[in-house]
């Protein structure tokens, strides 16, 4: 699937007064370095020391769709021209700008004098800015710049994104609930809701054939899929056949399904398989119709650009120190220890196929959700590893250690109230996600 690539839109400016010839290196050291990211960099190579230039390169680049405006204040001028930029853009502002060598005699540069004047000016207009400062080829600067197009991006693809939603979350299951309308408000994310029994009329309405292709992937990955209940494990496919032509036709960007009891006391089959197939192709599910697993799966794939899986916490073990994240069985067989067989398998309380078995691969992880825990919108962030392990329990499920003890974890997620779901994704996102939680104006709780 096509990764997600963060555009960036690029002025450079600079007053006539200051070293001209050195602020000229310094800039095409920067224009360098940022072409080695893997962002798409929009805007011409060229530094503007006039306002009227600057101001027309910058509304090029601002009608060319882009996810971040990053302004190289590569000497010091005065705030007017951001404050102008600031006015028109709706996108993340970041100011890039540049140390200089103590050598006793000229200030060169005064780079970052212009980004002090900038922000105080942008505050007052209720605005605000994220500085980068160090040299023009610092990795981290690079590395930096890089986390907040990344999280700018997300943000931006956030707003407009479009979810289906299968039936309404269980009775008791309160961690589901969502408003449609906050949503469309607050991250301009649009739910589209279908009745579960509608939803299963349709499916059973589509040729059998539909179930072939899917089947014959499946077959691939599973060598006991022949084992299973074949008239159950092609409806299973069936309903991810529905799920993916919805998508395609509807520009989904991710689904969430009341997966019980209807699937299995309606139509005879397990959600579970079709979920993570949508999961791998990209589009992520998340069951109980959890609205906000889905979400919190979408920033995890985009942030990462990798599968995410909206799983349980089901067991803590303070003695070694280690937890258990698991589902019935959907999470994208990429996350599979490739050391073991992944294989077909039915739902152990309903025993109707189908699902995915196999434990997960070991790695560090990243763990993310949108919470209303406490009756307000926050991100909870973790980090951890996940262990090499034997399977702990039926479905797909692995063992981990986070970044504080077990117990402690434990505690701090029941006293912030957080659901009974949160999104896993393997790698290190943390400092993405606490950008993304800052443009989306969410506090932050780290939990581990």
């Amino acid at each position: 699937m096509a990764q997600l690539k963060p555009r960036i839109g690029v002025v450079a400016v600079g007053r006539s007064t200051f070293d001209i010839e050195y602020a000229n290196e310094v800039f095409d050291k920067a224009w360098a370095g940022l072409h080695t990211l893997s962002a798409e960099i929009i805007g011409e190579k060229a530094l503007h020391f006039e306002s009227e230039a600057a101001l027309a390169a910058f509304a090029s680049v601002n009608a060319a769709g882009i996810d971040m405006l990053l302004l190289l204040q590569v000497t010091f001028t005065d705030s007017s021209v951001c404050a102008e930029m600031a006015k028109a853009l709706k996108v993340p502002l970041v100011l890039w700008t540049f140390s200089e060598e103590r050598t006793g005699g000229r200030l060169r540069l005064n780079s970052f004098c212009g980004v002090n004047l900038a922000s105080h000016t942008l505050t007052r207009m209720q605005k605000s800015l994220d500085n980068v400062h160090g040299a023009p080829d610092s990795p981290e600067c690079l590395a930096r710049i890089d986390q907040l197009a990344r999280a700018a991006a997300v943000v931006r693809k956030l707003d407009g994104s479009k979810i289906l939603v299968v039936g309404e979350h269980p009775v008791g299951f309160d961690a589901c609930n969502y408003d449609s309308q906050m949503l469309k408000s607050r991250f301009g994310v649009e739910a589209t809701m279908t009745p579960v029994s509608d939803f299963i009329d349709s499916v059973k309405q589509l040729p059998d054939s539909v179930a072939d292709e899917p089947y014959a992937r499946r077959a691939k990955d599973f060598p006991n899929l022949g084992e299973m209940d074949q008239e159950a494990t092609r409806k299973s496919l069936k309903v991810y056949a529905a799920l993916s032509s919805r998508a395609k036709t509807e520009g989904l960007d991710g689904i969430a399904v009341r997966c019980w009891p209807e699937f299995f006391t309606q139509y005879g089959c397990a959600a579970c398989g079709a979920i993570a197939l949508m999961n791998e192709d990209r589009v992520p599910g998340g069951c109980e119709a959890d609205m906000f697993g889905v979400i919190s799966s979408l920033i995890l794939q985009w942030s990462s650009n990798q599968g995410a899986f909206n799983t349980d916490l089901v067991d803590i073990d303070p003695e070694s120190n280690t937890m258990v994240f698991w589902h019935c069985g959907q999470a994208p067989i990429e996350m599979a220890d490739p050391d073991v067989q992944p294989i077909a398998t039915i739902h152990t309380n309903r025993k109707l196929p189908l699902l995915s078995q196999f434990p997960l691969k070991p790695g560090r992880i990243t763990l993310c959700r949108i919470t209303q825990g406490e009756g307000k919108l926050r991100m909870m962030i973790a980090g951890g590893d996940m262990l090499k392990a034997p399977l702990a329990y039926a479905g797909t499920s692995g063992v981990a250690r986070l970044d504080v003890a077990a117990d402690v974890f434990r505690q701090r997620l029941l006293d912030a109230g957080m659901e009974h779901h949160c999104s896993l994704t393997y790698g290190d996102h943390r400092p993405v996600l606490r950008q993304i939680a800052r443009y989306l104006k969410l506090d932050v709780i780290e939990l581990a």
